[in-house]
């Protein structure tokens, strides 16, 4: 069984290697973070300020924003930054787009869209409302499409910009519990991919962020009444700091990757959910052709797992009836 650890030496060695980059400068350019009043939105608000970023975050909650607008202030290292707040259902786009309007007009053009707004519900189907299935749907889907449909020409007219497509592990791999959820970050990996075909000879690069669990008041929401199956299978992949993520989802956005993933276990998941998607570099498409066998048989051995755990958790609830 030596050969199962080819995938973890070779992922150390090329990720060393090839995938260790020095970040490109941002510089004076205009960030949009849409979800950035908390967790990995305003993680990303603050380490692009701290890169020297004009900054300006969008969310629902005015006093969130202004915390953390606060926040990101401190962070900047020029005092003519800017740091700008707009309060925006993202969901609405008829208000995406006056007030997109409205941040390219008093911030300058946008150079870089980083969609982080999304929610998470965890339950089994037949116990989501119709009404937690619909938000749920509306805000991570169409709250992402609305402000990339309205940057995306502008981009491609400019002949420069980034889009970011944060989604989750979740859009590779279905999880119990998770059903919605993950049926709204599938949607997203694919729009991801059709954006990239549209946009990458326009010279706009699209990334799509899979984070695994990360430490944000939303994991902690989203911990509330998520079943204990859940809990233990998406455990497995560890639980990440939201700077530390945000600094990965960054730092691959500027050097053009395709797919932006933190961790072994989500290595695995994203060389194995590969298939037809954009590829970033020759070191990325070695490290598919040498590892897809061998972790194929690791993938599966995770996939054993949850199944023991779900069938674990269908029979203590037998046994409680």
């Amino acid at each position: 069984m030596f050969f199962l650890l080819i995938p973890v030496v070779l992922y150390m060695l090329i990720k060393k290697y090839f995938f260790s980059k020095s970040p490109k400068k941002l510089l004076k350019k205009h960030v949009v973070v849409t979800g950035g009043s908390s967790g990995i939105g305003k993680s990303v608000g603050i380490l692009a300020a701290s890169r020297g970023a004009n900054v300006t975050i969008i969310a629902r909650d005015e006093d969130k924003l202004k915390l953390a607008e606060r926040d990101i202030k401190k962070a900047c290292i020029d005092e003519n930054q800017q740091v700008k707040i707009f309060s925006l259902d993202v969901t609405d786009n008829v208000a995406v787009t006056r007030v997109f309007d409205q941040i390219e007009d008093s911030g300058g053009p946008i150079y870089m869209l980083i969609n982080c707004a999304g929610k998470s519900i965890c339950r089994t189907l037949e116990d989501m409302s119709v009404d937690d299935i619909t938000f749920m749907l509306n805000l991570n889907v169409l709250g992402t499409v609305f402000p990339t449909r309205w940057v995306l020409p502008k981009f491609k007219a400019r002949k420069e910009g980034i889009i970011v497509i944060t989604a989750s592990q979740a859009s590779l791999i279905g999880i119990y519990g998770m059903s919605v959820y993950s049926a709204s970050k599938f949607a997203l990996r694919g729009f991801a991919e059709a954006i990239d075909m549209e946009a990458r000879f326009h010279n706009v690069s699209v990334t799509l962020s899979l984070p695994p669990d990360t430490d944000t008041p939303g994991l902690h929401a989203e911990n509330i009444g998520k079943p204990e199956e859940t809990l233990l299978i998406s455990g497995c992949a560890g639980l990440f700091q939201p700077d530390v993520v945000a600094e990965r989802l960054l730092d691959d956005a500027l050097d053009k990757k395709f797919f932006s993933h933190i961790g072994f276990e989500s290595f695995v998941s994203t060389t194995l959910g590969a298939g037809m998607s954009p590829c970033s570099s020759i070191a990325e498409i070695l490290l598919q052709l040498f590892c897809m066998g061998p972790l194929r048989l690791i993938g599966l051995g995770y996939l054993a797992h949850f199944h023991r755990i779900i069938r674990r958790g269908v029979e203590k609830s037998e046994k409680q009836k």
